[in-house]
C-alpha cells in the first residue's frame, strides 16, 4: 500500500465507523431480527429455509442469488429445503431436498434450481416421482446416470437428512413456521415484515451484514 492509499484509508476510517454505527442503530433485537439460539452454527453462514412449492420463494430466488454473490468470501450461503408444505407429500419434498444436493455436486446448482422452480410455478407441472426430477435435470443438461448415482450416494442422503434435522430443530424452537425464512449463523432470524419497504433489498443486505458482526 503506497502513501496515497494509506492517507485515503486514514481519512476513510472515521466515515466507515460512522456508517457502521448508523446502520447498527437501525436494527433492534425483537423487531428486525430475533435471537433464536445462544449457540452459533459451526460455520459462518446465511441459511435460507425454502420450498420449491412456495410461490414467495420462487419470486424471492433472484434476490437471494444476488445476496449470495455479495456475501464475504468466508461466509457460506446454504439453501435448506423444507418438507412441511401441503402442496406435495413429505416424500416428494424429501426427494427435492436431495435434488438440491445433487445439483450442487454437479456444479449446476443455479440452473437446476431455477428449472425446478419453473417446472412447478411456470409450467404448472406436477412432480410425482424421482423420475420426474431426473427428467428435469437431463433436459437441462445434467447426466442421467450421474444423477442416479448421486441420488443413492451416502453423501447426498446425509446432507438431505441434515436439512431435515435443521428444519425440525428450528421448528421445535418455534423459530420456523413459514418460508422463505433466513437465519444468520443459526442464531438470528430475519423478520422480513419489519424491514424498510421503500428500500427493502438494501435494508435486507445491511441487516445480514450487521448480524454477521454479532457474537
Amino acid at each position: 500500500m503506497n502513501k496515497i492509499q494509506q492517507l485515503f484509508m486514514v481519512l476513510l476510517m472515521p466515515l466507515l465507523a460512522f456508517s457502521m454505527t448508523a446502520s447498527a442503530s437501525n436494527y433492534t433485537e425483537g423487531k428486525q431480527y430475533t435471537k433464536v439460539s445462544e449457540v452459533a452454527s459451526r460455520n459462518v453462514e446465511v441459511r435460507e429455509y425454502f420450498s420449491f412449492y412456495c410461490p414467495h420463494c420462487f419470486r424471492f430466488e433472484p434476490f437471494m442469488e444476488s445476496v449470495k454473490k455479495d456475501l464475504p468470501n468466508d461466509v457460506r450461503f446454504e439453501r435448506n429445503h423444507v418438507d412441511f408444505l401441503r402442496a406435495a407429500s413429505p416424500k416428494i419434498q424429501g426427494m427435492l431436498s436431495k435434488a438440491i444436493v445433487v445439483a450442487e455436486q454437479l456444479d449446476m446448482e443455479k440452473k437446476l434450481i431455477n428449472a425446478l422452480f419453473k417446472y412447478i410455478h411456470v409450467q404448472r407441472a406436477v412432480i410425482t416421482s424421482e423420475k420426474d426430477i431426473r427428467n428435469i435435470f437431463v433436459l437441462n443438461g445434467a447426466d442421467g446416470e450421474k444423477f442416479d448415482q448421486l441420488m443413492k450416494s451416502f453423501n447426498v442422503n446425509s446432507k438431505a437428512n441434515a436439512m431435515k434435522k435443521n428444519q425440525d430443530t428450528m421448528s421445535k424452537k418455534g423459530a420456523l413456521s413459514s418460508v422463505p425464512t433466513v437465519f444468520v449463523n443459526g442464531k438470528y432470524r430475519i423478520n422480513v415484515k419489519e424491514l424498510d419497504k421503500d428500500n427493502f433489498e438494501q435494508d435486507y443486505r445491511n441487516l445480514i451484514n450487521y448480524l454477521l458482526t454479532l457474537k
